[in-house]
């Protein structure tokens, strides 16, 4: 059974720092592509970043150079580091993967960028 949970969010001033998680079961996360996503309210789900099965990453232009994805093979596992953090990276943070054909996501976790 494919599962995945996200952990990390929080509450956090503008310029900090968090690190998300996502935590996969059923499937392994080093053999396919694994992504983020956000969704603020009142706004569309956005892609956020992508973690392919070779290492290559991809980023949206609003979070490349403060974002970073990463992976934990042997946890099975996967993150976003999240620096310099602005009060327009306030959203629902999620990770999703497609497999054969079929999209899983996870529940998702809360991330509010607040003086």
């Amino acid at each position: 059974q494919v599962q995945l949970v996200e952990s990390g969010g929080g509450l956090v001033q503008p310029g900090g720092s968090l690190r998300l998680s996502c935590a996969a079961s059923g499937f392994t996360v080093n053999t396919n592509v694994m992504n983020w996503y956000r969704q603020a309210p009142g706004k569309e789900r956005e892609w956020v970043a992508a973690i392919f099965s070779s290492g290559i990453t991809n980023y949206a232009a609003s979070v490349k150079g403060r974002f970073t994805i990463s992976r934990d093979n042997a946890k099975n596992t996967m993150f976003l580091q999240m620096n310099s953090l602005k009060p327009e990276d306030t959203a629902a943070y999620y990770c999703k993967v497609l497999l054969t054909g079929r999209e899983y996501w996870g529940q998702g976790t809360q991330v509010t960028v607040s003086s």
